[in-house]
């Protein structure tokens, strides 16, 4: 059910006669019971009023009332708001073009996904040479239908027989996985439930794969609840999963994780354990010819990145932070594991190593230099061969393959140049035009440039900037900026739709590099976690105020945006400096800092946020927390707010967004509308059908325009 139309059509009508009799008037918010929670946390007393909204949507009734009573104001105000359609009009025409994703070979087919452009899902296809007849192997479109149930991984057997994949339903990290005989299109029956943050990798014979698996939840907690105790199992075809092989499991670490690979050549098992988001790993491997050999312990601590890159025969090859805080790689041979016999194959650089692969005997590493992909060609004894050219400033990714390969595919792109996929030839070193999307706009119109500014501290942080050619920077120009700044990741250049659509509204996009991200490595990582939190805060109102300086916008037409913890850092600068902004876009945010690991995967956060259990980190929490900092500073005037999540979010539970929202409706002392959007069926983000992702778009579009005050320029 949509909460936009339907039943809720006549009370939208109503509502918005009566809350919206002028513009700017306040707007009147549903509601919203207060409580009486009040939690200590180590002699401090904070209260929680809206402890209630944590409770499950598809369990508590007053949460439902109080979600539709939100959305009905939300979309009443939205669909008053006269540029809407033309909006959603011109996003739907941008995002209408056939997508395809870079190519893999397996077994002498080629597999790939393509969009024709609307679809909800992207089908899966094969074909036998690349200028062959593609054939379908799974259209996710036919498995729902309202396009909530998506494909969400998938493994091929080393000959190209079998496809193992993963099925998620509404947004949701559970997954369901199943079995395909590739060249009959049958499937076989298998069936392997209660996997979640887990591929799968199949033995060199083709007969099963090693998988992870949680326990079987109690039915309250599935979607809530903590995950604990990962085990490690083998599946073999044809079986039921009641007959799988545990392989690991570590019940005195219930927090424990196992992540398993088959070497290339089929003969080790490396298996990476991991507690959190941080990239620490313990490392153990089995030998897959002796049937009865035991797990080895080759890295028994949790110091550092160890991440798998091949092998030759017993010396295994890792991408590691081990002395590097840029990464480096580096060679074990499991007869002598000694850190005194560890070799070096390429040193650390300058610019941050973000993974490398074994691909047509070439070790092919990717860098990023100032948020810009870089990828280098290696020979096995480190011997450099060459850089692999890209088209500009931008982001590559692909590059997958096997050691014997002749061939691999990228794709590239940036904010303002659609996807194009190459293939490269490995022995050459020639780039040859694959696929080019085709959208119906001019990149030539815009262009994509990068700035350095200073933070509060004094740190240099990139941003990148795009707009149309020939921009006046005289302070009035729409401007959205963009941001993430955790858990490692780097925002890198790519293409989206809905970047292209604000562009064409005259709007300039931004995405600063803030410290937490993985754009610099460890150190940069650091600089932005825990106790060092703040400094991702304060890198992004330096942003905002290097904008505003340097002419491209001023306050009341500067938004920003973010997503997860991106959500968390918009939360956080707008209660902040709430003068600073015009609009708001926290998206499925992390707004509850004292609690968020009490829940479904929050325990893995602590890595970056600390936890509040610990006194020294509770301070720094509850100082930046978004939710409690409302609270804690009283009534005033915020920028325009949009919140958006989901109620099948399973990753950042929805409870969070929904104690922000109260909490700020309750304390906005302005006019600016303070409003939540709560999408149903959706989770977390991944596997969204796309009529949801443009309809959620087009309204966050318009709530900028009309507060923003665009006037859009003719079409």
């Amino acid at each position: 059910m949509s909460y936009r139309r339907g039943c809720f059509a006549p009370l939208l009508a109503v509502l918005f006669a009566a809350v919206v009799a002028a513009e700017d008037a306040p707007l009147k918010y549903p509601e919203t019971r207060r409580g009486e929670q009040v939690d200590d946390y180590h002699g401090t007393k904070v209260a929680d009023p809206f402890r209630w909204l944590e409770d499950d949507v598809r369990k508590s009734d007053e949460v439902k009332k109080w979600v539709e009573a939100e959305n009905a104001v939300t979309f009443a105000y939205l669909e008053t708001i006269p540029q809407s359609e033309a909006i959603k009009k011109r996003l739907t025409d941008l995002w209408n073009y056939e997508r395809f994703s870079t190519p893999t070979q397996v077994g002498g087919r080629y597999f790939y996904s393509r969009n024709d452009g609307l679809q909800n899902q992207s089908v899966l296809y094969t074909l036998a040479k690349l200028d062959g007849e593609p054939r379908v192997l799974l259209d996710p479109n036919t498995w729902s239908k309202d396009g909530t149930v998506a494909l969400s991984g998938m493994g091929i057997s080393d000959d190209g027989k079998y496809l193992a994949y993963g099925v998620a339903e509404a947004g949701s990290d559970w997954q369901t996985w199943k079995v395909l005989d590739v060249s009959s299109d049958k499937a076989l029956g298998d069936e392997l439930k209660w996997m979640k943050y887990t591929g799968i990798s199949w033995t060199k014979d083709g007969k099963g794969f090693f998988y992870s698996r949680y326990p079987e939840p109690k039915a309250a907690e599935k979607f809530m609840g903590l995950t604990y105790n990962m085990m490690l199992y083998y599946h073999r075809l044809g079986t039921p999963q009641a007959d799988d092989v545990l392989v690991y499991k570590r019940p005195d670490h219930p927090d424990w994780g196992f992540a398993a690979e088959v070497s290339e050549d089929g003969r080790w098992l490396v298996v990476a354990v991991h507690k959190g988001t941080d990239a620490r790993y313990r490392i153990l491997y089995r030998d897959l010819s002796e049937p009865y050999a035991a797990m080895t312990d080759l890295i028994e601590d949790f110091d550092n990145e160890y991440s798998f890159a091949g092998n030759d025969g017993p010396v295994f090859f890792f991408k590691t932070d081990y002395k590097a805080p840029r990464g480096r790689l580096i060679a074990i041979d499991t007869r002598k594991p000694e850190r005194k016999d560890w070799k070096e194959i390429v040193p650390e650089a300058k610019e941050s190593l973000r993974s490398v692969g074994l691909v047509g005997n070439l070790f092919v590493a990717d860098y990023l230099k100032d948020a810009r992909t870089q990828v280098k060609l290696y020979e096995p004894d480190g011997t450099f061969v060459r850089d692999i050219e890209l088209p500009g400033i931008g982001t590559a990714t692909g590059f997958a393959g096997k050691r014997s390969d002749t061939e691999t595919f990228y794709t590239f792109s940036s904010f303002a140049t659609p996807p194009t996929t190459f293939r490269y030839d490995l022995v050459t070193g020639k780039s040859t035009v694959f696929r080019r999307a085709k959208v119906k706009f001019n990149p030539d119109d815009y262009e994509v440039k990068q700035v350095f500014y200073a933070s509060k501290d004094g740190t240099k942080v990139p941003m990148f900037l795009t707009a149309k050619k020939g921009l006046k920077l005289d302070g009035s120009n729409p401007t959205l900026l963009y941001g993430y700044g955790g858990f490692d990741i780097p925002i890198t250049p790519d293409f989206r739709a809905s970047r292209v659509a604000w562009l064409e509204m005259g709007g300039v996009f931004a995405v600063a590099n803030l410290r937490g991200g993985g754009e610099y490595g460890q150190e940069w990582h650091k600089a932005g976690t825990k106790l060092h939190k703040q400094n991702v805060f304060d890198d992004f109102i330096a942003a905002a105020e290097y904008l505003v300086k340097e002419g491209w916008t001023r306050p009341d037409r500067l938004a920003i945006e973010g997503r997860s913890n991106g959500g968390l850092l918009v939360g956080a600068v707008m209660v902040q400096r709430p003068e600073l902004f015009g609009a708001c876009l926290p998206g499925v945010g992390v707004m509850d800092m004292l609690r968020f690991h009490k829940f479904t995967a929050g325990r893995f956060w602590t890595d970056d946020y600390g936890s509040s259990d610990n006194p020294e980190e509770f301070k720094a929490l509850y100082a930046y927390s978004p939710y409690h900092a409302l609270l804690r500073d009283g009534k005033k005037k915020y920028p325009a707010t949009l919140v958006t999540t989901a109620d099948t979010d399973d990753r950042v539970v929805p409870g969070h967004s929904f104690k922000f929202a109260a909490a700020l409706q309750e304390m906005q002392a302005g006019g600016a509308p303070v409003l939540i959007r709560i999408e149903t069926r959706a989770g977390h983000g991944a596997g969204k059908p796309t009529a949801k992702q443009i309809e959620e778009i087009a309204d966050e579009l318009a709530f900028l325009v009309n507060n923003l005050r665009m006037r859009l320029p003719a079409r």
